[in-house]
C-alpha cells in the first residue's frame, strides 16, 4: 500500500471491514473526514486515514463510544487512557453479569420465586459493611448464653467470608447459600444445639478452653504442621523423630496451661487424643450433624475465601498418630538421647 496513494471508499470498506455506509458517516460527523474529495464528488482516502478507520473498526468491536473515539482522535485523550477506562467498564459489566449468572443458577437449582430473586439480587449487591453485620447478627444469637469456655464463640466468629472484589460464580453461590442460610432462625438454633452438645462436655470443653486453643491456633502452630507433615508421611511414631515432635507438642501445651512438663502429661494428652479418634469413628451420626450445622458454615467459608477446607478424615489419623506417639514417649528409655533399658 503506498503512503501516498488515494483509495475510493469501495475499497476502504474492503480493507477495513467497515461498510461505505459507515465510512460515510464517519465522514459527515467530522471523525475520519476523506483526504480529498473529487469534482465528482468521490470520496478518496490515504493509508493513514484508513489506519484511523481500522482503529475506530477496533474500538467500535469493543463497544467504545464514538465521543471517546473523537477525543482520541483528536489528541483530547490517549489510546492507553482510552483502553484503560474501557476496560473498567467492562470488568465492571463482567462482575455485574457474573452476579446475575450467580442469582439465575441458585435460583435455577432452587425453583426460586420472584421473592427468591429478588432476595438474591440484594444478596450479591450488597455492601460490605451490611455483609459484615450480617455475620455478626448471626454469631451474636448463636452464642448469647452458649455454656461453653469464655472466648471459644469469639474465636469462632473470626472465622468469616470475605467476598473478594471480584469472585467467582461459584463464590458468590456460595455467599448466596450463606447469606440465606445465616439469617434463618432454624439455621441458627441447629448450629447453637451443635456447640452446645459438643463443647459444653469434654472432651469438648477441654479442647474449647482458652489455653488449648491459643496453642492450636498460636504457639502450637508451627509444631502441629510438622507433625502433621510427619504423619502424612507414614514416620512411625514409636521413631526418634516422632517422639522429638510430640515432646516438643507436650512441652509447648503445658506452658500453654501453666504446668510442668511431664509423662504423666503426655499420657493425658494420649488419652485426649484416643477419645477424639474414637469419637469421629464411633459415633459417625454426628458427622451429618457437623456437616449440616456449623460445618456447613466452615465449609461455604472456605470456598468464599478460597481456603483449604477442613478434611475429617486426616483428622482423624492425626488424633490416632499422635496418641500412639504419646503413648509410646512414655515407655521407659523412648525419650529422644535417653538410652534403652536393658531387661531385668
Amino acid at each position: 500500500m503506498d503512503d501516498n496513494e488515494l483509495y475510493p471508499i469501495g475499497d476502504v470498506a474492503r480493507r477495513t471491514g467497515l461498510n461505505v455506509s459507515a465510512i460515510r458517516y464517519y465522514s459527515d460527523t467530522a471523525i475520519v473526514a476523506p483526504t480529498r474529495v473529487t469534482d465528482a464528488g468521490h470520496r478518496l482516502y490515504d493509508i493513514r486515514a484508513i489506519a484511523r478507520l481500522e482503529l475506530i473498526r477496533t474500538l467500535r468491536e469493543l463497544d467504545a463510544g464514538l465521543d471517546d473515539i473523537r477525543r482520541l482522535l483528536d489528541g483530547e485523550t490517549s489510546l492507553h487512557d482510552l483502553l484503560t477506562a474501557h476496560l473498567e467498564i467492562v470488568e465492571r459489566q463482567e462482575r455485574g453479569l457474573r452476579a446475575r449468572r450467580a442469582v439465575l443458577r441458585t435460583l435455577v437449582k432452587q425453583g426460586g420465586t420472584a421473592d427468591q430473586a429478588a432476595l438474591m439480587h440484594k444478596l450479591v449487591s450488597m455492601p460490605d459493611e451490611e455483609r459484615e453485620r450480617l455475620v455478626d447478627d448471626f454469631w451474636n444469637e448463636v452464642g448469647e448464653g452458649l455454656d461453653v469456655p469464655f472466648g471459644f464463640v469469639e474465636r469462632l466468629r473470626t472465622m468469616r467470608p470475605s467476598l473478594p472484589e471480584d469472585p467467582t460464580v461459584t463464590q458468590l453461590e456460595a455467599w448466596i447459600e450463606l447469606a440465606d442460610l445465616v439469617q434463618g432462625e432454624e439455621f441458627r438454633n441447629t448450629v447453637r444445639s451443635y456447640l452446645q452438645d459438643t463443647y459444653s462436655t469434654s472432651p469438648g470443653r477441654d479442647i474449647a478452653a482458652t489455653p488449648i486453643q491459643n496453642f492450636i491456633y498460636g504457639t502450637g502452630t508451627v509444631i502441629m504442621e510438622e507433625i502433621m507433615a510427619a504423619c502424612r508421611s507414614g514416620l512411625p511414631t514409636d521413631s526418634s523423630r516422632a517422639q522429638e515432635l510430640v515432646i516438643r507438642m507436650a512441652d509447648a501445651v503445658a506452658e500453654a496451661v501453666g504446668r510442668q512438663s511431664t509423662a504423666e502429661l503426655r499420657e493425658q494428652l494420649a488419652t485426649g487424643f484416643v477419645m477424639v479418634e474414637q469419637f469421629q469413628r464411633e459415633e459417625p451420626e454426628e458427622m451429618p450433624r457437623y456437616d449440616a450445622t456449623h460445618g456447613r458454615y466452615v465449609s461455604l467459608v472456605a470456598v468464599i475465601n478460597e481456603t483449604p477446607p477442613d478434611k475429617g478424615e486426616e483428622f482423624t489419623a492425626l488424633s490416632a498418630w499422635m496418641a500412639a506417639a504419646l503413648h509410646a514417649s512414655v515407655r521407659p528409655g523412648s525419650e529422644p538421647g535417653t538410652p534403652e533399658r536393658a531387661d531385668g
